[in-house]
């Protein structure tokens, strides 16, 4: 994997902390509801675009080889970095993913008051974009081996190893956004350093644990191919990641002291 409101700063993401760049990706103040609809809107970009890369990578056919997580590693990063570099990126600050939302409000970098509403937002974005997907693809994207992209961990991985694997990903990249935060200079390179790891994990832990470091990126494809046993995994792992790792932050000295 791929690292504002009105009376604080509030910065992007998959993907966290600091006073706004001039050419990074960070949100100006605003009302919430707007920027949440930024969220739901790319997320559900995001989604469909995945879905729609892992029907032609993998290919309609229950016998098609399937995707290289590679290939689909590089196809994804680019996508959310772009997302995150466009207007409604830097208008709602690009999050995509309700761990990330999480991992800057306990870096302080997002008020907690709309952590909710932004996570509510990212996988009602997934369900639409992978629904909408659905009606593009017609019964293709619902048959194997696409399945509404919904990632699987190899059968040797417990449940205990998928939650592991997931949250130290977003351990690494919550330390990650708090360095990149710290400086006007980390800022603008942040959506190209969310994409790269991004691109990292999916190639790196895709044949493995699924690879996936996103509650919403799993939220949806999961729910419409009715592979939810292990749903709970997808959503836990990144969500104690991001916990974990701004605890690591303020232990090291990374999160920015509390103004309130």
């Amino acid at each position: 994997m791929t690292l504002t409101p009105a009376p604080e700063p509030v910065v992007p993401r998959p993907g966290p902390a600091a006073p706004p760049a001039a050419d990074g990706p960070d949100p100006g103040p605003g009302p919430l509801l707007p920027r949440a609809v930024c969220e739901a809107a790319l997320t559900a970009l995001l989604l469909f675009l995945i879905v729609t890369a892992v029907r032609w990578l993998a290919g309609p056919d229950p016998g098609s080889a399937a995707a290289r997580p590679a290939v689909l590693g590089c196809v994804v990063g680019t996508l959310l970095a772009l997302l995150m570099l466009s207007p409604p990126g830097r208008r709602s600050g690009g999050h995509l993913n309700p761990a990330v939302t999480l991992a800057l409000w306990r870096l302080r970098a997002f008020p907690g008051r709309e952590v909710v509403p932004y996570a509510v937002a990212q996988l009602a974005g997934s369900v639409s974009g992978v629904w909408c997907a659905g009606l593009v693809w017609g019964p293709a994207a619902g048959r194997p081996p696409v399945r509404h992209a919904s990632v699987r961990a190899d059968p040797a991985w417990s449940d205990a190893a998928v939650l592991a694997a997931e949250a130290g990903v977003l351990v690494g990249s919550t330390l990650m956004l708090a360095v990149l935060l710290a400086s006007p200079g980390g800022r603008r390179v942040l959506p190209y350093a969310v994409g790269l790891t991004t691109a990292l994990v999916i190639g790196v832990l895709g044949p493995l644990s699924g690879g996936s470091a996103n509650p919403a990126r799993q939220f949806g494809p999961a729910l419409l191919a009715g592979d939810t046993g292990r749903l709970w995994v997808y959503v836990l792992g990144p969500a104690v990641g991001a916990v974990l790792g701004a605890w690591c932050a303020g232990r090291t000295g990374l999160r920015r002291p509390s103004s309130r």
